[in-house]
């Protein structure tokens, strides 16, 4: 499963169709079993970051052991997710952060942080050794997508814009064949597609990662809830948020068990892929993510990645996080 696929914004806007049908592919039936009570449908993406729980919750038993059943569903991205909840064929799903523009505009609530992304870069070319040096030059970049965020904040910080290079648009698998036969000059783009790249031009540049505007501005994923579900329904999101939780610190623990465990669940997807992916994010433990959500950290977070779907036109302006984010009740 490509990892562009978390980090997607436009695609699966074609209908409640193709997302029911992509959700009955793929491992549908895992986590299904029997000894749990109340049944859950929740939806994942099959890469490190958006299945690991999932598969730590299956493997250590914890939905059975607060009471659940549960449906799970894979999908390609989260766009589809959050259609699907709006369709009501799933209670639950996950985002990563060039999805998280959807539940701030109203059509699902983050019920938790799942970890901060720090994979995306501004490669270029060998030759090419900083920013200014990428004025006129032909950029790939994937458009809406977190690669498309890396680019804009790196050409702010040099105090440059859009308007300064010569913007091409295409998708994350068209920029590794692009930056590699030389057709692009520089792309915005992340790991482990980063990787591919390296092994056709090793020499590469990287003028700018995440973690050079982090904290101002953060790239978390997310879980997700229908809101008629987040608000009606109370006692099965502390059951889910009790799981989550539960499944996040075994990772935050032991980041080498829960590629096994992942690798395991997702059956297609290589080890050495999922550990890329886990390489280049932050898992912190669930009682810090509780910290950070009630003194208004996740909040900050938050608000910075809305200033940037503010930029892409994704949102009117800068959404105030407590309208779909319950900080009190993961702190809780």
């Amino acid at each position: 499963m490509s990892p562009l696929s978390r980090r997607s914004v436009l695609a699966g806007l074609a209908g409640i169709g193709a997302a029911a049908a992509l959700a009955a592919c793929g491992e549908e039936d895992a986590g299904s079993g029997d000894s749990g009570t109340e049944p859950v449908r929740l939806g994942y993406i099959a890469d490190f970051t958006g299945a690991s729980l999932m598969a730590i919750a299956e493997d250590k038993g914890l939905w059975a052991e607060h009471g659940l059943k549960p449906e799970l569903k894979v999908f390609t991205n989260g766009p589809l997710q959050v259609q699907a909840l709006g369709a009501g064929d799933l209670d639950f799903g996950y985002v990563g952060p060039g999805a998280m523009w959807l539940p701030a505009s109203g059509k699902a609530r983050v019920i938790a942080i799942n970890s901060l992304g720090f994979a995306d870069r501004v490669i270029a070319q060998p030759g090419i050794t900083s920013l200014a040096a990428l004025k006129g030059k032909k950029v790939g970049v994937p458009e809406g997508t977190s690669g498309d965020m890396i680019v804009r904040l790196a050409l702010q910080q040099a105090g440059m814009t859009m308007d300064d290079i010569e913007k091409v648009t295409m998708d994350a698998s068209t920029v590794v064949t692009a930056f590699g036969s030389g057709q692009i000059d520089a792309a915005g783009i992340w790991y482990p597609l980063i990787g591919t790249i390296k092994k056709r031009v090793p020499q590469l540049t990287e003028l700018a990662k995440n973690e050079d505007f982090y904290p101002k501005v953060s790239f978390p994923s997310a879980y997700v809830g229908r809101t008629e579900v987040v608000t009606g329904k109370p006692e099965l999101v502390g059951k889910v948020l009790a799981v989550l939780k539960a499944a996040n610190d075994q990772r935050a623990t032991d980041l080498d068990n829960a590629v096994e465990v992942t690798t395991k669940f997702l059956k297609s997807a290589p080890a050495d892929q999922l550990r890329a992916e886990a390489d280049n994010a932050r898992f912190l433990p669930s009682a810090e993510l509780a910290a950070k959500s009630g003194d208004g950290t996740v909040n900050g977070w938050l608000t910075g990645l809305n200033g940037l779907f503010k930029d892409l036109g994704k949102l009117p302006g800068v959404v105030d996080p407590a309208t779909y984010y319950d900080a009190a009740a993961y702190a809780a």
